[in-house]
């Protein structure tokens, strides 16, 4: 008898949590150029799924930063950079201006294809 156990991350699920929360603060703060969260928030957004977000925090990152928005300039990534301060218990985000104006316009966000692993 063989049993087969597979576990299957819900990485695009969480990813796809923090851009709406990142929709929402720009929403919210439209002269923003980056964002700055703390982590305490980030897992009540993960439902306190703890290894979300803490051990696995920077491979949800790694799909977030390929959300990108339909610009003049062809589709651009949001996020130009992320950093995770441990320290002060922060979450930081720099936006790529072309993406952010286009976002504040009305443009949507475009999801990475979830097919596809890097």
């Amino acid at each position: 008898m063989s049993l087969r156990f597979t576990h299957h991350p819900e990485y695009f699920l969480f990813a796809q949590l923090i851009m709406r929360h990142i929709e929402n603060y720009i929403e919210k703060h439209p002269d923003a150029n980056n964002a700055i969260f703390d982590l305490r928030d980030i897992y009540e957004l993960f439902r306190q799924d703890k290894a979300s977000a803490s051990i696995n925090l920077d491979g949800i990152l790694n799909i977030a930063d390929e959300y990108t928005v339909d610009t003049l300039d062809g589709d651009q990534k949001l996020i130009s950079r992320y950093s995770i301060d441990a320290k002060d218990n922060k979450l930081l985000f720099d936006f790529n201006q072309a993406a952010l104006e286009g976002l504040k316009k009305g443009k949507a966000l475009i999801a990475p294809d979830a097919k596809i692993q890097e």
